[in-house]
């Protein structure tokens, strides 16, 4: 049974019966997963209805420094801004053009990018950048600065394509729903352990929800839907778990993928979803005091992480058909502080990896001398020109606009 149906029979909206499900019976946003549209009892019907490119978002969230990831060591104006923090070219993996290169720890970033299939984008930002890490991850999450959206930016495009919301288009890889995926019509599976993933509830609930669907009448159209939800979230948690257990037999064990290996399993299991939202676990970026050790060692283990998600979807014969987006919540100031740490700033550099991109430097580079709010770097690329540049070039969907607040940004010709 559909959802809007059952929602509209049982005489509330979608979003009162969404909130009954999230909030009232205390499924896993905490531990596990969210409510499901009932779709996964045919799951041949849902692979079908969601051909084509999938799009993994991994959030390095915390701030990370942009001048030490992607290092301009061919302007001087670096180390006059930080004598004591500024990589040299020595320092950095040169990516060919006597201008930049990559922190020397980027090992895995420099392999993609040999290849072919790194893009990075510089001067990505906001006009009126907020430098709290909460709200200006939301305005990435929504895509709507200084907006008060209410839902995500992936969420709003999967209800773009698929406006039915019948095919769950939407994985969260983390132990809480991101806002990012948040969406009118579909709702996202979440989880971070496949082996436990389980309902989150209060203790003195436990009796009433762990039976909730067993041996039990319906005896209205509310309680039909809970049963219904309940249902979809066993399922959900049955294809999670098959997948990951397959998966866990045929992987590569010397490749550390983070919490990417859980994507990498769905992918592999033919999860019907294109696209997965994975928050970073554990950022060691907010790098205000002695930043170059755990900065370095950050973007080392993500950067490998990558490069070896990447290697398994070689194996799977799917690395032109699944890019990455990977950013920031802001990057950080230009002048290194007393502490030998970097403080909260704007404009910084985001990468779009594989899925066919046509790797290069995209956009405008930021000036290190024409500074702006107390020693920040102006943006020069408005980071929504990332997202429909995803949205069009890559996902296919070619009204961005309709997505992105009813704006329309010029892509970056990252695909040919």
């Amino acid at each position: 049974m559909r959802m809007n149906n059952l929602c509209c029979d049982a005489g509330v909206s979608r979003r009162q019966a969404l909130a009954i499900g999230a909030g009232g019976v205390g499924f896993s946003l905490g531990a596990g997963l969210a409510p499901l549209p009932p779709v996964f009892g045919g799951m041949a019907e849902a692979v079908a209805a969601t051909p084509g490119k999938i799009l993994v978002v991994f959030e390095w969230f915390g701030g990370y420094d942009g001048l030490s990831t992607v290092v301009p060591y061919g302007d001087d104006a670096l180390y006059r801004q930080r004598p004591t923090l500024a990589y040299k070219e020595k320092d950095t993996l040169p990516l060919g053009d006597g201008m930049h290169g990559l922190q020397k720890s980027m090992v895995g970033f420099k392999r993609l990018w040999d290849e072919g299939k790194l893009g990075i984008v510089q001067g990505v930002g906001y006009e009126q950048p907020s430098f709290s890490h909460f709200s200006s991850i939301s305005y990435w999450h929504t895509g709507a600065p200084n907006s008060g959206e209410p839902f995500g930016w992936v969420a709003r495009t999967a209800d773009a394509i698929e406006p039915t919301g019948k095919a769950n288009f939407l994985v969260n890889v983390s132990t809480s729903q991101t806002l990012a995926v948040r969406a009118n019509k579909h709702v996202p599976v979440v989880f971070m352990d496949p082996n436990t993933f389980a309902r989150d509830f209060y203790y003195q609930q436990r009796a009433v929800l762990q039976n909730i669907d067993k041996d039990q009448v319906a005896v209205g159209d509310t309680h039909k839907y809970l049963l219904d939800v309940t249902k979809s979230a066993r399922d959900a948690s049955a294809l999670v778990g098959e997948a990951w257990a397959k998966y866990g037999r045929t992987r590569n064990p010397d490749l550390n993928l983070r919490d990417l290996d859980r994507v990498a399993a769905l992918i592999e299991g033919d999860f019907p979803a294109r696209i997965y939202y994975v928050p970073l676990r554990g950022s060691l970026f907010d790098t205000h005091v002695n930043q170059q050790s755990p900065h370095d060692r950050q973007v080392q283990y993500n950067s490998d992480a990558v490069w070896g998600f990447y290697q398994e979807m070689k194996r799977m014969g799917k690395e032109n058909d699944v890019a990455m987006l990977i950013h920031s919540e802001f990057g950080r100031r230009v002048p290194e502080n007393t502490s030998l740490g970097t403080d909260h700033g704007a404009g910084n550099v985001a990468f779009i990896v594989g899925g066919g991109v046509k790797g290069g430097i995209y956009g405008e580079k930021m000036s290190l001398t024409n500074l702006v709010l107390d020693d920040n770097l102006q943006y020069t690329t408005d980071f929504r020109r990332v997202y429909a540049t995803l949205i069009e070039e890559f996902l296919g969907y070619k009204e961005s606009e309709k997505v992105l607040s009813g704006t329309k940004f010029n892509t970056l010709k990252m695909w040919a």
